[in-house]
């Protein structure tokens, strides 16, 4: 099946299914998954190709761990505040619900390479079609993917490029 042109209807199905199907090959692959920058505060996705920075915004990289307070947001000052900084990017839903690994309790992440990472909320880029009003976001302290109102304040962002 070409998930690209999955109907709107199967959206919120499909993504469930690649959470469960990343959940599944995510302990196998997390010891040669990821590859760390030489100053620790970036890793490297091998599996997607992708580059997250390790901490949620607010948070900074220091003696090999995240440090400091959280900064929350509302979708639209998640999006901005990822277009300050350069070259960096919102993950999409499909990005974001990569790094979930529900192997991994509470947070459901791989907690070496995205140590600190809370059990809360995070942003995607990925507005919710059928509700204009909401984007899609992930649980990380249980690894759902939901629909969450874009005025909702109080959720999280990691971002990537």
């Amino acid at each position: 099946m070409n998930t690209l042109h999955q109907s709107q209807t199967n959206w919120p199905v499909w993504v469930a299914a690649l959470v469960m199907s990343l959940a599944v090959v995510a302990p196998v692959q997390a010891q040669s998954r990821y590859a760390y920058s030489a100053d620790g505060s970036e890793v490297t996705d091998a599996q997607t190709g992708l580059i997250w920075r390790r901490c949620t915004v607010g948070q900074t990289w220091s003696n090999g761990t995240c440090t400091g307070g959280l900064t929350v947001f509302r979708h639209e000052e998640a999006l901005a505040h990822a277009m300050t900084q350069s070259g960096w990017r919102l993950p999409n839903v499909k990005e974001l619900a990569s790094l979930v690994d529900t192997s991994s309790a509470r947070p459901a992440v791989n907690v070496t390479a995205f140590p600190g990472t809370p059990t809360a909320t995070y942003w995607s880029s990925t507005p919710d079609v059928q509700l204009p009003s909401s984007a899609w976001s992930i649980d990380f302290g249980s690894g759902v993917v939901a629909s969450t109102g874009r005025n909702t304040f109080g959720v999280l962002a990691r971002l990537v490029r």
